[in-house]
């Protein structure tokens, strides 16, 4: 997994970086980084739509033809419109969640934000994530912008990842390391 994850990074980067540039001398990035959190919403998992990026079955000009039909419908930002259209022309939509990754990455640092991941059993609330926002900073030093995920089977906890760091208060892991200490003792 970590090799595919490689692959698509190498792929989306450039593309992130572009549409970054281009925010920038748009003086766009905040109304870009909200577009592409929309559309990061749309790809939410088991979504139709993220499964129409994905699919190596669908050819790249009907993937581009539903692109172009959802942007007529959407009121989508001309940059951010004409930045998709590309994606889906290169062939490169399975790639989108990376490079939208890769822009908020590149939007965070330009504003001096460090981003960090979060993964817990069940969504957090707002005050739960402004909490945790709240002594990351304090840890960290710097201000931090979360992004959420939610993965049941870690029971209870949280994982969260600040750069390389990696914090795994999760039930699961716990439950993991028990299982294996009593596999030692007997």
């Amino acid at each position: 997994m970590s090799a595919q994850n490689s692959v698509l990074q190498h792929i989306a980067l450039p593309y992130a970086a572009a549409l970054f540039d281009l925010a920038t001398d748009a003086k766009a990035v905040p109304a870009t980084e909200k577009s592409l959190d929309a559309i990061s919403g749309l790809m939410g998992e088991g979504s139709d739509f993220a499964r129409l990026l994905t699919s190596p079955v669908i050819a790249a000009d009907v993937k581009s033809a539903a692109i172009d039909a959802i942007l007529a419908k959407a009121k989508t930002p001309e940059l951010v419109a004409n930045f998709l259209r590309l994606v889906a022309r290169n062939g490169r939509l399975f790639a989108l969640s990376a490079m939208i990754v890769g822009f908020k990455n590149l939007a965070a640092q330009e504003r001096g934000e460090v981003s960090a991941d979060v993964t817990s059993a069940a969504p957090l609330s707002k005050e739960q994530l402004k909490s945790l926002a709240d002594t990351l900073k304090k840890k960290i030093g710097k201000t931090v912008t979360l992004n959420a995920h939610v993965d049941p089977s870690l029971i209870g906890g949280l994982q969260v990842k600040v750069g390389s760091q990696m914090i795994d208060s999760s039930l699961k892991t716990k439950l993991t390391a028990m299982k294996i200490a009593m596999k030692e003792v007997g």
